[in-house]
């Protein structure tokens, strides 16, 4: 039997490339509303009451009309907009959280993380319970992006003709410097942190890729620890994960000539971590795709633990 999916923002960044992940699946029958009628609210709440899974590719405001539409109690909403990410009455999707796997797969209403939240709490939360990391830390961190996790307004900004006339899109942008990104909130509450981090994101002339990096100071941690300590715990807690690995300490070999390599895991579901360090200084950085683990392939991997198939079921490692 073919579970019947409904994509409610196809044309959006995100749900394209659900769809297109998708459609060539024997076990999914996609349901395409017709793009004129897409904002016809009677015919999108048909749609919607229709699937098993309704994906919400959607600005906060629409998916909260479209969970308004909801009537049927069997169809089960996987968000990936910011809304409902703090909300406790959802499922908030990082399958390699302990405890998160059991809870996504009896899930009805499941948040995918926004992408910087999700390196951001994958390295965070377990130094947090393993006590090398107090709640209290004032924790900095900073990402550098593709233009593609602005959306297609952010594409369109990069990829048209006035871009070569424009000096200032060809080195890298600091933006939310006024510290209200969207995705502070989760990624205090899912770290495990009592405040929000400091947070600068960047974007850079590149579609896309996420280096999420983290820098801590050994000497105010509560024990005192090392940059090995801190890779020894994140290695312990990953070890079985198949698409969050850490690796080998103090990379070196995996650089080049020095220089981190952002764009590694693009067209993947997988999101490596790296620790390095000297002294009292830690840094570590995830990279992984936004558009693959930080946005589609993170919302397709929750989809095949809810439907109970094999969570890696159609995702590039």
């Amino acid at each position: 039997m073919k579970h019947k999916v409904f994509i409610d923002g196809q044309e959006g960044t995100t749900g394209l490339q659900i769809y297109e992940e998708l459609s060539g699946r024997q076990d999914i029958e996609v349901l395409r509303i017709d793009s004129a009628r897409r904002k016809d609210k009677d015919e999108r709440s048909h749609y919607l009451n229709e699937a098993d899974i309704v994906f919400l590719c959607l600005p906060d405001s629409a998916a909260k009309e479209s969970v308004e539409l909801v009537r049927n109690p069997k169809t089960r909403i996987i968000n990936s907009s910011s809304a409902f990410r703090t909300d406790q009455r959802w499922v908030y999707g990082i399958p390699e959280l302990k405890g998160h796997r059991e809870a996504i797969r009896s899930a009805s209403r499941l948040s995918v993380p926004g992408c910087h939240a999700t390196g951001f709490i994958l390295m965070v939360r377990p130094l947090i319970e393993a006590g090398i990391l107090q709640r209290d830390y004032p924790l900095t961190c900073y990402s550098i992006t593709g233009y593609s996790g602005a959306g297609r307004s952010g594409i369109e900004e990069y990829e048209n003709e006035s871009f070569a006339a424009s000096k200032q899109l060809h080195v890298p942008r600091h933006y939310a410097l006024q510290h209200q990104h969207k995705h502070l909130p989760e990624m205090a509450l899912y770290s495990g942190l009592e405040f929000e981090p400091l947070f600068t994101p960047i974007k850079a002339n590149y579609a896309q890729g996420i280096a999420m990096s983290i820098p801590l100071l050994s000497r105010i941690l509560p024990q005192d620890s090392t940059a090995a300590d801190v890779h020894e715990v994140l290695a312990e807690y990953y070890e079985s994960e198949r698409f969050v690995k850490v690796m080998p300490y103090d990379s070196e070999a995996y650089l080049d000539e020095g220089h981190f390599k952002i764009t590694e895991c693009n067209n993947t579901n997988r999101l490596e971590i790296f620790v390095f360090g000297h002294k009292d200084k830690i840094h570590i950085i995830s990279r992984y795709d936004n558009l693959g683990k930080g946005a589609s392939g993170a919302a397709i991997q929750n989809m095949n633990l809810m439907l109970g198939f094999d969570e890696g079921y159609g995702l590039e490692n």
